[in-house]
């Protein structure tokens, strides 16, 4: 069911209305090997250039892959490019799909920075090995997509939230639902801050999200407020500084966050989650954290 809804107005169907879409059960990581501040891409990295600590950053990185691996998942390691310092962020080069009949399929990125660009074959030959059915955007018709970075699925669902304004053409997924079939909300962002989707909206299970609301315009909330039952509301500090909606529900029980997010962990605990804070302050520096650090995959 191929459909762009970008108004509330326009939303058709429920939920339960969407055929089902299985939990990922493997976790895909770049090891942070190559993992440094050298240019400047977004404004968290502002100031940073040259300040990463790289031991801190490999034990940081171990701390959410065991963290991800406790819950069941099993985490599948690769090596980043040389002189791909942001590699290590793999949410942003693809998007990754289970299809109806079992069979896996990605759309690979066309990233927005020059310097991220030589990832992307990389990430798409390690598909290669995993036997995924590869698509690529036009790059002459849709200039940029940023992969998980602003397209999230929705936790059971055979639907994807798609943020768009700084690393996502609104375009893409009018590519993306065709060639998926399946529906796309799409959420216009407009803080520089909060460039990609998923520093402001974590989906943590079928009726449960987390967001920092003044990311997104009016109707942009009221379509999030229409599909989800609880919204959770990170305040802005937190979502600014801990980079507390990067977080990471891998199993709809367990959220993976930032450390020190004291009022987003006291939310999610009262809405029945089970909190599990890592360190991810070296890569905050870069502008991500436990969502951009990992790919979930079927």
């Amino acid at each position: 069911m191929s459909s762009i809804i970008s108004h509330s107005a326009t939303l058709r169907f429920r939920l339960k209305d969407l055929d089902t879409l299985p939990e990922p059960g493997r976790v895909l990581m770049v090891r942070p090997t190559h993992f440094s501040i050298d240019y400047v891409i977004n404004p968290h990295m502002e100031g940073q250039v040259g300040k990463v600590n790289k031991e801190k950053a490999m034990q940081q990185w171990e701390q959410v892959r065991d963290a991800f691996a406790a819950t069941g998942k099993e985490v599948v390691e690769l090596e980043g490019g040389k002189n791909l310092p942001d590699m290590v962020f793999c949410a942003n080069q693809s998007l990754p799909y289970c299809n109806p009949e079992g069979g896996h399929e990605v759309i690979m990125s066309i990233m927005n920075s020059p310097y991220r660009q030589p990832e992307v074959p990389l990430i798409a030959d390690w598909y290669d090995q995993q036997n995924y059915e590869r698509h690529h955007l036009d790059g002459e018709i849709i200039p940029i997509f940023e992969g998980m970075g602003d397209a999230i699925w929705h936790p059971g669902r055979r639907l994807l939230w798609g943020g768009h304004g700084f690393r996502t053409s609104k375009d893409a997924y009018t590519f993306i639902s065709e060639t998926l079939n399946v529906p796309v909300i799409t959420l216009a962002l407009h803080k520089s801050h909060f460039y990609h989707l998923d520093t402001c909206f974590c989906a943590l299970n079928e009726d449960s999200v987390l967001i920092y609301p003044k990311a997104f315009e009016p109707e942009g909330l009221r379509l999030i407020r229409s599909l989800f039952k609880n919204v959770i509301e990170a305040p802005e500090e937190e979502a600014m500084d801990k980079f507390a909606c990067n977080a990471t529900c891998p199993d709809g029980k367990h959220v993976i966050i930032q450390k020190g997010a004291k009022q987003t962990s006291k939310a999610l605990k009262e809405a029945g989650f089970e909190v599990v804070e890592v360190d991810t302050s070296e890569f905050i520096k870069s502008g991500g954290s436990v969502f951009c650090m990992k790919l979930m995959l079927w």
